[in-house]
């Protein structure tokens, strides 16, 4: 049993006590005990030899009187004599030990304690609020807590002493421990939560001690239980646990006077995270933090779709809002915006719900009934959504509040520095920025440098300087034409961009998929099209309106969408109620062309629309599965729907005029049920072409090509995503020898030069710049005039167009053939002739070996016996295997295409393609 605290009698100072005592007087003797004494005789004698203290630290000692006895008889009581009081100095270790020195404060009547408190409580085990100040000033009292905030105040009646418990403002207050004036006056209780610690093991306060104990210790001098140090800096989430994802450290030499700490992705996170989005997050992070080689925290993920670009960005997201490096620190991000296409927000939604749930983080969507205060000026919301529209509209309000970061979805779309989306978010002036995009280069360099110089303004100097020291020469190495020292320059300027976009630019190809998801093959369709589309093309181009348009790229662009109707289908060239520019040229060329109400425009003729509709009355008969119709143009759209409906194909639809509260039910819907519900899902790649899954298809119809490559990319990609369970077919198709096939061309073209600079690809322009100028022409001889331009003797009979060339240079530049003017035969060195076109060849195989993957099938070619089902005999059908003498047995020829719909539908109408471009990838 502890034993009570000892509190001396404030005796006063007798006035015969000198001011100094002679410490080496005798001590006194102690009192002898009278067995003849009465009791009340005992404890008066107890009550007087009781030592005292006084203020100056002199205990009293009543001595033993002498005793004496009378004459007469033993037991007469004795007489006792009483000595006056002699003052006695106590020893000052011994004055210490017995009672401390209450506070610290000044001679001023200031006394300052460190503190916990609470609010009164009835239960039994009570538990501490927080630590606290109390200050005393003569008798006022006030308490604090440890941000400086005066919580309660009183009147004390005596300085309270180290583990005294008093009432104050409503509150209990225990006192912990002196304070010395000097630091209340420096502020250090209030800086002591928020600072940054210098010692290597801080010690935990009182409250938080308290708190997590079973057992409160009594705070006495000899019983004072030893307070041990366990809370260290440490990471939010364990780094040494098993699959933890842990950042790189920022550099200790930058962090003079700071404790760094190990940031680690959420394991709720990161277990999901697959080895490519794991190295993704990372270096997200490492860009944005400024921990990577170059000026700026920007960054490009130009992951191919269906990769996850997604979920490492809420990663990215959550970690950098609830981490930061340096210990008690704030988080590294308050204020997040997410800016996207208006049709992704709600995907953008659901991401962060599955992911994160609704209990961790809120997140704001700026939609029209939205208002925007409440994300700038309200702690409820971490994460904002937007799409570029709406983004442009709050601009304004946005500037009150600190954005710590920009995720900017299909960022491709910021591909002009004029582009009033990009100009909103660089007025935020937001220094970290991430673009997402599967196609980063789309046209040209010019759109890559605007993208680059987004994420990390100024990092590529201006444009000026980039075209002239990096663009020009990489487009001129690229094309067929180009000299040996072009191609030279061109390739270490490229070589050059690469090496320093790789370090904020993070691209990645769907081939790392190929374990997750199943296999893909890609088919280009060549469709021969109609006498009446033939005939109605012809007329257009021998209009004299249509020969003026074709002498200026800006008045083509009008005359190029006529004939891509042409080639969708005839019944486009409807007059229509509307008066626009190009409605108006579309009436006076077929009025020219006396085609205007003819029978060509009335019939929907159409070789691609005869194609597509024979696959999916095929795939309707023999299989359950589900297809994706997709095209550029809604009217095209209402085309392919009336062709659904008129075979009782049930369908669903996503386009412009679709509300964006509803297009993720529509994918849902499709996703979930059979295809007897919804057997053809039609979409619109303007405005469903990115972020969608449909999963639910196994093949997907692109029915129409843009001039821009990575919208036809975007929208092909949205069948073979995570979730996908079927092969999965991806038809492009064509009309032969028309507009269709140029444009085909064209993307070739630019997809070359994407796959050089972005995934460093040998490659270049396939075609020639007068090649690429002839748009206008309609070859009605050619199967594929795209094969005839690359010069391939590949057979057409679906083998690969031979080994690859890679690698393979050519020790000197060739000399260009002379022809002019007549020569003789006999002196034409017909070796050199030979050699010369061989090198050619290679040359033009070199540059086109994007298309070198793909098997090239002319129908006509193929030999009846491979073109059948030919897969091998099974064991007991009748026929046993013929061996030769070395017992080797002939191996059945492999179908030259794999896909028996196509297969069944080329049997049945083997003039209807062409020609064929297929490819097996993953």
């Amino acid at each position: 049993m502890y034993r009570k605290k000892f509190i001396p009698p404030l005796l006063k100072r007798p006035p015969t006590a000198p001011a100094t005592q002679n410490t080496d007087s005798e001590p006194p003797q102690k009192k002898i005990k009278l067995e003849s004494q009465s009791s009340s005789q005992k404890s008066a004698d107890s009550d007087s030899g009781r030592s005292s203290q006084a203020s100056n630290g002199v205990r009293r000692v009543l001595p033993v009187s002498r005793i004496t006895a009378g004459p007469g008889s033993r037991f007469n009581p004795p007489t006792i004599i009483r000595k006056p009081l002699v003052p006695v100095a106590n020893p000052p270790a011994a004055a210490e030990k017995e009672a401390p020195k209450p506070t610290t404060g000044d001679d001023g009547g200031r006394h300052y304690f460190n503190v916990l408190w609470r609010k009164f409580q009835a239960r039994k085990h009570k538990t501490w609020d927080g630590d606290g100040v109390l200050a005393i000033v003569n008798g006022n009292a006030t308490l604090q807590d440890i941000n400086g905030r005066d919580i309660g105040s009183g009147r004390v009646s005596k300085v309270p002493v180290e583990g005294d418990v008093i009432s104050l403002g409503g509150k209990e207050v225990e006192i912990d421990s002196a304070l010395p004036t000097s630091d209340f006056m420096a502020g250090k209780p209030f800086l002591k939560s928020k600072g940054k610690q210098t010692d290597t093991e801080p010690t935990i306060s009182p409250a938080e001690f308290y708190a997590k104990s079973t057992f409160k210790p009594p705070l006495l001098s000899g019983t004072t239980v030893t307070k041990t140090n366990t809370q260290k800096p440490m990471a939010r989430f364990d780094p040494n646990a098993e699959g933890a994802l842990v950042m790189k450290r920022p550099d200790i030499s930058s962090s003079k006077n700071k404790t760094i700490v190990d940031v680690v992705v959420d394991p709720i996170l990161s277990r999901h995270l697959r080895p490519h989005q794991r190295e993704g997050v990372a270096f997200l992070y490492e860009a944005v933090m400024g921990l990577r080689p170059y000026e700026g925290r920007g960054a490009i993920l130009a992951d191919e779709m269906g990769l996850g670009k997604t979920l490492q960005t809420i990663a990215l997201l959550w970690t950098l809002l609830k981490q930061n490096p340096i210990h008690n620190q704030s988080p590294v991000v308050k204020k997040a915006m997410i800016v996207c296409p208006v049709t992704l927000i709600n995907n953008w939604r659901r991401e962060f719900k599955k992911w994160l749930g609704n209990e961790r983080i809120h997140v704001f969507v700026a939609d029209g009934k939205s208002n925007v205060r409440d994300f700038t000026h309200g702690p409820v919301y971490n994460v904002m959504i937007v799409g570029y529209e709406r983004l442009r509209n709050i601009q304004d309000k946005l500037k009150h509040c600190q954005i710590d970061i920009i995720i900017a979805d299909e960022g491709h779309r910021l591909k002009t520095a004029e582009n009033k989306s990009a100009q909103a978010i660089r007025s935020l002036a937001t220094p970290r920025r991430v673009v997402l995009s599967g196609t980063p280069l789309q046209n040209d360099l010019r759109e890559f440098f605007v993208m680059v110089d987004f994420v990390n303004p100024g990092i590529l100097e201006n444009y000026s300087t980039f075209k002239k020291q990096f663009e020009n020469p990489i487009v001129r190495s690229q094309q067929p034409e180009a000299s040996k020292s072009d191609k030279e320059l061109g390739n270490a300027r490229k070589a050059s961009l690469t090496e320093l976009t790789n370090k904020f630019v993070l691209r990645r190809t769907a081939k790392i998929l190929a374990k997750y998801l199943p296999p893909k093959t890609d088919v280009v369709l060549f469709c021969r099209p109609t006498k009446q589309q033939l005939e109605l093309y012809q007329a257009i181009l021998n209009t004299t309106v249509a020969k003026r348009q074709m002498g200026s790229m800006d008045t083509a662009l009008q005359l190029i969408t006529l004939l891509k109707k042409v080639c969708n289908s005839t019944s486009l060239l409807k007059p229509k109620g509307k008066e626009d520019d190009e409605t108006k040229l579309s009436n006076s060329i077929l009025e020219e062309a006396k085609v205007a109400g003819s029978a060509l425009i009335a019939s929907n003729s159409s070789g691609k629309l005869k194609v597509l509709e024979k696959l999916l009355v095929t795939l309707k008969k023999t299989t359950k599965e589900k297809v994706v119709l997709v095209s550029n143009y809604t009217s095209t759209l209402d085309i392919l729907e009336k062709m659904l409906n008129s075979k009782g194909f049930h369908h669903l639809r996503l386009d412009g005029k679709t509300p964006a509260n509803k297009r993720q039910d529509l994918v849902d819907k499709f996703n979930h049920v059979n295809s007897d519900v919804a057997f053809a899902f039609l979409l619109s790649s303007k405005s469903g072409g990115a972020g969608l899954n449909l999963i639910g298809a196994s093949r997907l119809f692109l029915f129409d090509s843009d001039w821009n490559p990575a919208t036809d990319l975007q929208a092909m990609a949205r069948v073979h995503r995570d979730g996908q369970k079927s092969h999965v077919y991806i038809y492009r198709m064509i009309t032969t020898g028309c507009i269709d096939e140029k444009i085909y061309q064209r993307q070739i073209t630019k997809q070359g030069l994407a796959d050089s600079v972005m995934d460093q690809k040998a490659g270049g322009s396939n075609f020639t710049s007068a090649e690429l100028k002839d748009l206008f022409r309609l070859d009605t001889e050619t199967v594929c005039n795209t094969h005839d331009l690359l010069g391939c003797e590949c057979g057409e009979i679906g083998e690969l167009p031979g080994e690859d060339i890679e690698g393979q240079e050519e020790e000197q530049e060739d000399e260009p053939i002379q022809m002019t003017g007549w020569t003789k035969a006999s002196v034409v060195d017909m070796d050199k002739q030979e050699e010369a076109y061989r090198k050619a060849t290679s040359k033009a195989r070199q540059r086109m070996k994007a298309l070198l993957e793909f098997s090239h099938i002319d129908p006509e070619k193929i030999p009846e016996s491979v073109f059948r089902d030919s897969s091998p005999k099974q064991p007991g059908d009748g026929e046993e295997e013929e061996n030769d003498d070395d017992g080797e047995g002939e191996e059945e020829p492999l179908p030259i295409i794999e896909d028996e719909i196509l297969q069944t539908v080329l049997d049945e109408t083997p003039k209807a393609i062409s020609f064929i471009f297929t490819k097996n990838s993953i």
